[in-house]
């Protein structure tokens, strides 16, 4: 594997693990709470949760397929989508 597919798949695994925390913790707000809120949250987790898992999948299995001019957006979309899920995760916790 290439040095830009196996960043992808670290990015998209990192994304996992703090989505899977997220679900974790908007489904205990939701169990003691019962609002719908959380509820919703854990929807668009786990919609994300599958779009990185789908994501992370292609990486591993599909890396000839993937054309070397796109590497810099899918590196910037991952990069922004686990700073934003950090910061998400951060204030969730807070």
């Amino acid at each position: 594997m290439e040095l830009p597919l196996l960043a992808l798949s670290i990015i998209s695994l990192v994304n996992i693990g703090i989505l899977s925390a997220l679900i974790a913790l908007f489904a205990r707000m939701f169990v003691a709470t019962r609002a719908q809120l959380p509820l919703g949250m854990i929807v668009v987790a786990v919609s994300l949760l599958f779009n990185n898992l789908i994501g992370a999948a292609a990486f591993f299995s599909h890396d000839m397929l993937i054309s070397e001019s796109v590497f810099p957006y899918m590196l910037g979309i991952g990069i922004t989508e686990l700073v934003g899920l950090s910061i998400f995760l951060k204030i969730t916790m807070d």
